[in-house]
């Protein structure tokens, strides 16, 4: 493995371009959340395909695929960034949250749930809190159960994070959202209730705010109970994919800003906790904010006013 390119910020991320064994190319980032200093939160997003073979219409990290990186192949990400900073691999953050979602579909690859069996012997990390993104494939049910073992053998007591990408309420809408034969609310929560346990951090069902995307309170209580689950409302991020679609988000891109509409404003009163989650907007302009893909921008001839504007540094 060796880099061939990096972008970004210390003070908020770090995208990086490795070039992997068998020549594909292969994204990770490493980030902050200021004003949180790394000590207390130092994230990393990992990719976990080559590729994406979905095609969601927002993300640009999709429209090509050329398979799965095996176990180390993985690891080697986390390795790589883990020892620029940390050479000993004693990481003595408060939260040290690895993320599988920065290129492709975690669920479509069983070398993901290898990584998170050997994770907690890999590193001297008292606050291991690995997450997983999913679209909740059709044929991902056998990796769901097998993701459940080895969060009730390591992953006890707060120290997972399950996220499931559903986007909105109505079926037909969250079929062009996410193209792909994906698992009903039904299945998803008849899973879910089985995943959560006392202690377990809240499972999140992530909404894109895109206009004229609805999420549905009455839907939402028909399936997911607020003891279970948290709303976490995603804007549209700036990528050549959004903008070819004319994907729109109704919540401005500040994260200074206490957003609020009227679809919140009914999840917040059904009991649900709602996270508007609005990454920093350098993350923008670094490229590292979800949806964004950094190889993307290099192949492109546009150019965007609010994203991949940060220099590139090449190996």
């Amino acid at each position: 493995m060796r880099v061939r390119a990096s972008t970004g910020h210390p003070d908020h991320a770090i995208v990086y371009i490795l070039e992997m064994p068998n020549g594909h190319c292969i994204e990770c980032v490493e980030s902050v959340q200021p004003p949180i200093p790394k000590d207390q939160k130092w994230v990393l997003l990992v990719s976990t395909l080559y590729g994406c073979p979905i095609g969601c219409p927002m993300c640009d990290a999709g429209g090509f695929y050329y398979g799965k990186p095996n176990a180390e192949d993985i690891f080697s990400q986390i390795d790589f960034m883990v020892k620029n900073r940390f050479p000993d691999g004693i990481i003595p953050c408060k939260q040290f949250k690895i993320q599988f979602a920065r290129m492709g579909e975690p669920a479509l690859n069983p070398a993901v749930l290898d990584v998170l069996d050997s994770l907690p012997k890999r590193y001297n990390a008292p606050g291991l809190i690995p997450s997983i993104s999913t679209i909740a494939p059709k044929s991902a049910m056998k990796f769901l159960e097998a993701l459940l073992q080895l969060k009730n053998k390591h992953y006890q007591k707060g120290r997972f994070q399950l996220q499931f990408s559903i986007h909105t309420t109505d079926p037909d809408l969250r079929q062009i959202l996410i193209p792909a034969d994906t698992l009903s609310f039904n299945e998803i929560a008849i899973f879910g209730d089985r995943f959560f346990q006392k202690n377990d951090r809240k499972i999140t069902l992530n909404f894109i705010a895109a206009n004229d995307v609805p999420i549905d309170t009455s839907v939402m209580l028909n399936y997911f109970s607020p003891d279970r689950y948290l709303v976490k409302i995603t804007p549209v991020n700036p990528t050549y994919r959004a903008l070819h679609n004319k994907l729109h988000s109704r919540i401005e891109l500040n994260p200074g800003l206490n957003y609020s509409d009227t679809q919140i404003e009914h999840l917040r009163a059904a009991g649900y906790q709602v996270i508007v989650s609005i990454g920093n907007t350098e993350e923008n302009l670094i490229g590292s904010n979800c949806g964004q893909y950094v190889l993307s921008h290099i192949n492109n001839e546009h150019v965007l006013d609010q994203a991949y504007s940060y220099p590139m540094q090449t190996s």
